[in-house]
């Protein structure tokens, strides 16, 4: 049976952890902000947990990673 590709991007942009729970970046961190308040910032800052509405199509994108 033929290797499944990874899907690159996707490899880039998420994270797995032991448990199996996908982490993604925050949004609106990379321009404009100058206007952004530093709580705001520092609030995005981390990683956060996909939706899990989203979990299977991040698992079919990532096959090696769970």
């Amino acid at each position: 049976m033929p290797k499944i590709k990874t899907n690159r991007l996707a490899h880039k942009k998420f994270r797995v952890n032991a448990n199996g729970l996908v982490k993604r970046r925050q949004a609106n961190r990379s321009h404009n902000t100058a206007k952004k308040s530093p709580k705001r910032m520092r609030r995005l800052r981390g990683w956060v947990d996909v939706q899990s509405a989203d979990n299977g199509a991040v698992k079919r994108l990532l096959p090696y990673a769970f």
